[in-house]
């Protein structure tokens, strides 16, 4: 069986609060957006991911959705379509983290969830100490981080006080 990123996100979401708008940034198949959507049955779940392909499945798996809880996009992270301070949660299941391009449209007080496939040792060792160094540079404070499953997550809230 293959290891999925959805069991660290399953461990970081115990960290957040429910959020009204959430994002899901390398959104893949969609298998991240429709856990998500799961878990927080009153929000509206936003997903990105740079490959048509992707999007296209993502969607295909959403179904009947009146409400328009679920929606995708193609997009790359690095221009994310959304206007400054839209999300409550944005969530990264892989690839490279651009900070602020993720502090630009959380908004202040929201939170980032990292959740990713890295051995072990992540959740304590250097790639850690170097995501947070990271993410401080755009006013993001570490709340939690961890082992789970096969991976790793890191959630961090934006606090633009400091």
């Amino acid at each position: 069986m293959e290891a999925s990123p959805l069991e660290p996100l399953a461990a970081a979401v115990l960290h957040v609060p429910a959020p009204e708008r959430a994002l899901v940034v390398g959104c893949d198949d969609g298998g991240a957006a429709l856990f998500l959507a799961r878990e927080f049955p009153s929000a509206r779940i936003r997903g990105v991911d740079r490959s048509a392909e992707r999007v296209r499945e993502a969607q295909a798996k959403v179904g009947l959705d009146p409400e328009g809880r679920l929606a995708f996009k193609q997009a790359g992270r690095r221009s994310l379509p959304y206007p400054d301070e839209f999300f409550d949660l944005i969530a990264q299941t892989g690839g490279r983290l651009l900070p602020a391009e993720t502090a630009r449209v959380l908004r202040p007080g929201g939170f980032f969830i990292h959740a990713l496939l890295q051995p072990p040792r992540f959740a304590g060792g250097p790639r850690r100490h170097l995501l947070e160094w990271r993410l401080a540079q755009h006013y993001f404070e570490p709340r939690q981080a961890d082992r789970a499953g096969d991976g790793n997550f890191f959630v961090a809230r934006l606090d633009r006080t400091r």
